[in-house]
């Protein structure tokens, strides 16, 4: 829509630079104002957007939480167990020689790669090892630290905003993958204590052998569940720094919106004042109103744009 001003209204401004200046005012205020309300919006929807991304993060660091508190769970339960079988009767530690006696033929299932590394894994009471493990950056760890001290939340936020997005995303799938690869290591273990504890069954072992062999399977199991909701933890933990984040800066985008509506509102001042003093015999007054309310509305926006 292209905005005209009425020959009726200009007749008597002075046919000067200044005299065309003036003349102009209205028109550029009006696209000044237009400017800063697109801006305003703008800014309002990346701060709905970021809300948004907080909740799905939100989310996403609940069911961290819920596996995290799930797994301590089943490692008290199966400590709890062994603690049980070993106060009512008499537990030996693991033998592999034991074991392979109680099998008899059927000892052939401990001889495959899988059947080695778990013999390792029940021989030590260990559990394998991530080749890799994930250590944070310095800037995430001393948030992690702050959190964990229950720093002051502007302190918080204020090492939280010194840190990169795409950084904080990285340090997420990192502990992410370590979760994921732990899990691979130990499912062919899982899936060769259950082997083995089925032969033990069907041959019919000895009672101390299968209440040994238990015992072993729980405490392992046991372990695993406490390395595992660990690494929830840590998942968790930094899905918590996300959202941190995400409502940091979406706090910061409904300010700027805020703002530059207030500058919109400046604008549009202008515009009306202008046209006022346009169809007014002294516009003395008038025209400085306007041309104050101008400068205003221009240097918030700049303001605004460079440093809020």
């Amino acid at each position: 829509m292209k905005t005209t001003i009425p020959d009726s209204l200009k007749e008597g401004m002075p046919h000067t630079l200044w005299g065309k200046v003036l003349s102009a005012t209205p028109v550029v205020m009006a696209v000044v104002a237009t400017m800063l309300a697109g801006l305003s919006s703008s800014e309002m929807t990346r701060a709905q957007y970021l809300r948004s991304l907080a909740a799905q993060q939100q989310s996403k660091a609940g069911d961290q939480w819920n596996f995290f508190q799930g797994k301590k769970l089943r490692g008290v339960v199966q400590r709890s167990t062994v603690d049980t079988i070993a106060g009512t009767s008499e537990v030996g530690g693991f033998d592999e020689a034991r074991l392979r006696q109680a099998l008899g033929t059927n000892a052939g299932v401990l001889d495959s790669a899988e059947g080695r590394a778990t013999i390792e894994v029940l021989k030590e009471n260990g559990m394998p090892r991530v080749p890799v493990g994930h250590v944070p950056p310095a800037e995430i760890a001393a948030v992690l630290k702050a959190v964990e001290h229950a720093s002051p939340d502007s302190e918080i936020q204020k090492l939280l905003v010194a840190v990169n997005d795409g950084i904080l995303a990285q340090a997420v799938k990192e502990a992410q993958g370590e979760a994921m690869a732990l899990d691979e290591l130990t499912a062919p273990i899982g899936r060769t204590i259950d082997a083995v504890e089925r032969e033990l069954i069907r041959v019919a072992a000895p009672a101390t052998a299968r209440r040994d062999f238990a015992v072993a399977r729980l405490s392992f199991h046991g372990r695993r569940y406490d390395a595992e909701a660990k690494l929830n933890q840590r998942v968790a933990e930094l899905y918590e720094l996300q959202v941190r984040k995400s409502n940091i800066a979406a706090e910061r985008h409904h300010i700027r919106s805020q703002r530059f509506f207030y500058g919109m509102l400046a604008a549009q001042t202008a515009v009306i004042v202008a046209t006022l003093a346009m169809a007014a015999r002294k516009r003395s007054l008038l025209w400085s109103i306007a041309a104050i309310a101008g400068v205003i509305a221009v240097g918030f926006a700049v303001y605004v744009y460079l440093y809020v």
